[in-house]
């Protein structure tokens, strides 16, 4: 994809916002069936101006007060946050105290930086093919404990436009959750703990909960590639001595390290490290359970969320369909399917939609003086011009299944009334 230039962005994002934004499917997804009165007035929005300008409480009526004040503004950055109990662009009118969030989805925040400490190929907010897996994993995981530990139905994962996942947990019963439930859901599906100057950040006993074995399954799916081929995180003294560190101060201790400074590779070394492990097992050695192995898979593998967003309620997270304005890169959506084929590096960016648009105008203008005569033919809508299409189709089906489990719980009211 060709290269973005952030000096053209106040252009692009006039056409992107003009002339490509979905806003039809935002407006369906935050209006959620207008089910509940004031649901998407009360919505706060903030939005991120050119020169880091920052407008915090904005809300709007409808989509045509969305669109409008969207292509007033020209966002580079929209962020959505809470449902209120007043309008937020109201908020100063409200008596002290009485502004209040009230719902908002359950949300969560993976970014690559906070891997730093474990991947070798890239740092900070660079990111690579190789250390993308890493997203990869954690979504499986997370959205796996998600849908069978917790029952939520509604998950929609997005790309961050840079380094990072979001997730959006919708369905109806979790948007009225209190931070207390929240904080307590992102402590379960929290194993990594510690910040730098803690070593060893991942602790098991002897009991493994099941949450952790199960992740520990689909960690192992994508171990050997990603980390003994990839990161090869085995590859020399200085990356083995980072694993050792992690190993209590026993005799295997010194087996592991004079076994590693014989082999050659980071799959013959953990393959010893395994071996060393199964053996002081035999000899019930208490400090080196099977969990050691497992311990040093999730420190180097396990999804570490930032936990601050998941938590509270009115919290911003940044919008799906926003534009990251150091990449260009626009923040799709991801298809759950096809998780394992999700290349960020293909993901459009706006100069790229824009220029795609550019292009079919061009050619429809050239085709127009040919078919002057025949029967005007339905409008297609201009997004779908663009590689922008199959990521809003994802979006669409993802709402597709809100409506229906939302005419289901409708349904299932009203025959209850009937049986009164």
């Amino acid at each position: 994809m060709e290269p973005f230039d952030p000096a053209e962005l106040p252009e692009l994002l006039k056409l992107y916002y003009r002339r490509l934004f979905p806003y039809a499917q935002y407006y369906r997804w935050l209006n959620y069936g207008g089910v509940t009165k004031n649901y998407f007035q009360h919505r706060e929005f903030s939005f991120t101006l050119k020169d880091d300008i920052y407008i915090r409480y904005q809300s709007f009526s409808n989509q045509s007060d969305l669109e409008k004040e969207m292509q007033k503004m020209n966002p580079y950055k929209i962020d959505i946050g809470a449902v209120y109990s007043h309008r937020p662009s109201q908020h100063n009118t409200v008596k002290l105290g009485a502004f209040q969030a009230q719902e908002k989805e359950l949300v969560f925040d993976i970014d690559m930086t906070d891997y730093d400490d474990v991947r070798r190929c890239c740092s900070s907010a660079d990111i690579c093919a190789k250390c993308w897996t890493l997203m990869t994993m954690a979504i499986r995981i997370i959205d796996r404990a998600l849908k069978e530990d917790f029952g939520f139905k509604h998950r929609l994962w997005v790309y961050s436009g840079r380094r990072g996942v979001h997730c959006w947990v919708c369905d109806e019963s979790v948007r009225k959750l209190s931070s207390a439930v929240r904080s307590g859901i992102v402590e379960y599906l929290s194993l990594v703990k510690g910040g730098q100057d803690v070593k060893k950040k991942v602790h098991l006993s002897e009991k493994l909960h099941p949450f952790v074995r199960r992740s520990i399954n689909i960690i192992r799916k994508y171990f050997e590639e990603y980390a003994l081929v990839g990161q090869d995180i085995l590859e020399n003294k200085e990356n083995w001595d980072k694993i050792l560190a992690l190993v209590p101060e026993t005799p295997i201790h010194d087996e592991l390290q004079k076994g590693f400074q014989r082999l050659h590779s980071s799959s013959q070394r953990w393959d010893h490290l395994r071996k060393v492990i199964s053996a002081s097992q035999n000899m019930k050695s208490d400090k080196c359970g099977p969990w050691l192995e497992w311990e040093i898979m999730l420190q180097y593998c396990f999804p570490r969320l930032d936990v601050n967003v998941s938590k509270g309620v009115n919290h911003l997270l940044k919008s799906p369909f926003s534009v990251h304005p150091k990449t260009g890169r626009i923040s799709v959506p991801i298809d759950f399917q096809k998780v394992d084929q999700f290349d960020p590096f293909t993901v459009p960016t706006v100069s790229a939609i824009c220029r795609e648009l550019d292009l079919v105008s061009t050619h429809e203008k050239d085709n127009e003086g040919h078919e002057a005569g025949s029967d005007s033919k339905p409008r297609v809508r201009d997004y779908k011009k663009t590689s922008l299409a199959p990521y809003v189709k994802v979006f669409e089906q993802f709402l597709e299944n809100l409506d229906k489990s939302r005419r289901g719980e409708l349904l299932k009211k009203s025959d209850l009334q009937k049986d009164f």
